[in-house]
């Protein structure tokens, strides 16, 4: 949830979470203040690819309804605070907060909770009363904003390009701050920023040609052989790695996608079967994106690799097209100042 404060040409904003960083790069800001304070359920993982149905009902359980006193002090925080809206990225508490203050809200989404939800229904009922509730809160909202590819397309105020962050150096000095020496392929590989083990190490040595970056393959940067070991933050800008890749593999998610279709690069994209999102990931990735599909199995016995000279022939697509970023920034700074 992202509070929008202040009134003139000097603009502060007050981040709580589920922050979009896009946001952050708007011309008119000045600065931001950070509050940490928990938004959201989401999912309760296993892995990079599998989520714990159980604890995440139990989570829900625990969060929804909110609590009126919650509502109401985050109401008076945002007052206190001079805020003039509330933006909310898929994170019903700002929207009920925003109404209780009296300020309006925008909504930003591809996809909302209940939608997710509702999928797991039919095996686990308990879903159900988180999802008729969250409907209702995500309705409230004043503007509603979707970013392509949207889950649910619907008659909305705003939609917008996909929506990612800008990348801030050049891939030349990303490669050589990584050491990769010139000429050679640069193969990304992320699971969306959660940690995940890498056992195919051995036969990524087959490819002595190319350059393996792993986000959150390890606690600090390491190399090993052909392979680059980093931590889940580094102090490598994730647009700017992928941005300075020939491709990249990974687990199929929002912002991941949308990095890499600015970036133009290949996507050897990992689907989760069981997760209702992902399915219209892959449809824009097939009708718009250069790309190839990858089973999880074939992604954790390292038989993935084998497709790397067919993904890696792949032509990068070079983008013209306004980034979803600017177009939603520029609504809202249009409609609420």
């Amino acid at each position: 949830m992202e509070a929008l404060h202040g009134l003139d040409q000097n603009i502060e904003f007050d981040i709580f979470t589920s922050v979009p960083s896009w946001f952050f790069e708007m011309s008119l800001t000045k600065s931001f203040q950070y509050h940490f304070l928990v938004t959201d359920v989401g999912f309760v993982q296993k892995s990079a690819l599998e989520v714990d149905l159980s604890e995440t009902l139990a989570a829900l359980s625990r969060f929804f309804p909110f609590k009126a006193s919650m509502i109401s002090n985050l109401a008076s925080f945002l007052l206190k605070s001079r805020c003039a809206a509330v933006i909310c990225d898929i994170a019903p508490m700002g929207i009920l907060a925003s109404r209780h203050a009296g300020l309006r809200s925008v909504l930003i989404e591809n996809f909302t909770w209940d939608w997710l939800y509702e999928e797991y229904m039919e095996e686990k009922a308990g879903f159900k009363k988180a999802v008729l509730y969250l409907k209702e809160v995500f309705a409230l909202a004043d503007f509603h904003i979707q970013t392509e590819p949207a889950c649910l397309p619907r008659d909305v105020h705003l939609t917008t390009r996909p929506v990612s962050r800008r990348p801030r150096l050049r891939p030349s000095f990303v490669r050589t701050g990584l050491g990769i020496p010139r000429d050679f392929k640069v193969v990304m590989i992320t699971m969306g920023g959660i940690p995940e083990s890498c056992p195919f190490l051995e036969e990524m040595k087959d490819y002595p040609s190319v350059y393996f970056i792993f986000p959150g393959a390890s606690e600090g940067p390491e190399l090993r052989g052909n392979m680059i070991c980093l931590p889940h933050r580094s102090e490598f800008y994730h647009p700017d790695l992928v941005n300075a890749s020939d491709a990249l593999i990974g687990k199929i998610g929002y912002s991941t996608l949308a990095e890499t279709y600015f970036a133009g690069v290949p996507f050897g994209h990992i689907e989760r079967k069981d997760f209702r999102e992902s399915r219209v990931l892959v449809s824009f990735v097939r009708d718009r994106m250069a790309g190839l599909s990858i089973r999880p199995d074939e992604f954790s016995d390292g038989t993935f690799l084998s497709s790397l000279p067919n993904l890696l022939s792949m032509p990068r697509v070079w983008r013209t097209e306004p980034n979803g970023a600017e177009q939603a920034a520029r609504f809202i700074l249009d409609r609420l100042l």
